[in-house]
């Protein structure tokens, strides 16, 4: 299966590599992913300035092939200044002299021309001296999505999206195909929370302007990945029982784990914590019960109420009482064995 993101001449198959997870293991484990992927026939590759070592490691294992592949990188700069700076950086990194996509990393507002920063300027002079191929923005509030979409000033949307997506996302979607943006599904898999990634396939699927970038930090991992290539999932009769019975679990009011309420001012892993009661039910519960795992939920008795987490949290969550209620859930879980 091939989509080809919106107006760009970007044109590749439905598995995106997302790169975040390789800055977690070592440069040889990451490279032998990465031409595993290659070898298969991925073809795009998404990483961020912010993550670490994933762009020298996509660098070191991929430069050989640089015309083979398409490479998005992403930009927290704040000034036209501070983009240019991470763009060259990110250019060394990744040993090459172009960004075939070059995406503004969750920004609080939609960077336009004359706004102050100038970071949509300085995105256009690199566009012009041909160091950027397209220009993108991420984002994980649905009204600066939807703005970015309006203004007609990005090429492509980088968005959260998943089968336990709500009506509103998927008009954003809808809403990119009309505009002839590409969109590209971050968190297919809802951070952890969809545990068959063939029904994550399948739904997403559907849509013919999706593009998903999965996670992937583990061979097995990518072999499922690549396995979809050759056999693609279809949306049968028991995904979508199952689909179903995962919306009637989890849409609504939970964590997502995107983490942008972190870092708590006391500590508390609030990304895990405030999620603790899907975790420990939907995924292996050996770290969760283990007596790190206890500490870390312990942490939520410090919470101080100052609701940092609340004004950062781009779903508008309770966060603390999202933590009070899985603390309470974790405590029975733990008393009675029940995981």
């Amino acid at each position: 299966m091939k989509i080809t993101l919106g107006r760009t001449n970007i044109n590749t198959n439905f598995i995106g590599f997302g790169a975040l997870p390789i800055q977690r293991v070592t440069t040889e484990y990451a490279g032998m992913l990465l031409k595993k992927a290659y070898d298969a026939g991925v073809t795009f590759f998404d990483t961020a300035r912010a993550y670490t070592d994933s762009e020298a490691k996509i660098g070191l294992a991929l430069n050989n092939v640089r015309g083979n592949i398409y490479l998005a990188t992403k930009t927290t700069a704040g000034t036209g200044e501070e983009l240019t700076a991470q763009l060259e950086t990110s250019l060394s990194l990744l040993k090459t002299d172009y960004i075939d996509l070059y995406q503004l990393h969750n920004p609080q507002a939609v960077p336009r021309p004359g706004d102050g920063t100038g970071l949509y300027e300085a995105a256009l002079k690199a566009k012009a001296e041909g160091k950027i191929r397209h220009i993108g923005i991420t984002n994980h509030r649905l009204q600066i999505a939807e703005e970015a979409v309006l203004s007609g000033l990005y090429d492509t949307l980088q968005f959260p999206f998943s089968y336990l997506a709500s009506e509103a996302e998927v008009k954003l979607v809808n809403l990119c195909r009309e505009k002839k943006i590409g969109f590209i599904a971050m968190k297919a898999l809802a951070g952890g929370l969809i545990t068959r990634a063939d029904a994550a396939y399948a739904y997403l699927a559907q849509f013919e302007n999706v593009l998903p970038i999965w996670g992937v930090q583990r061979e097995k991992e990518l072999d499922e990945f690549i396995g979809f290539m050759s056999d693609p999932p279809v949306l049968s009769a028991e995904i979508s029982a199952l689909i179903e019975k995962d919306r009637a679990q989890l849409a609504g009011n939970f964590c997502r784990g995107c983490a942008y309420c972190m870092p708590c001012p006391v500590g508390i892993q609030i990304n895990n914590c405030a999620r603790m009661s899907q975790l420990i039910r939907r995924s292996p519960s050996a770290f969760w019960v283990s007596e790190e795992g206890q500490k870390m939920m312990d942490m939520i008795e410090k919470c101080v109420g100052c609701n940092s987490c609340i004004e950062k949290c781009p779903y508008s969550l309770n966060t603390p009482l999202l933590l009070k209620q899985n603390l309470d859930d974790y405590k029975n879980i733990i008393t009675n064995q029940n995981f």
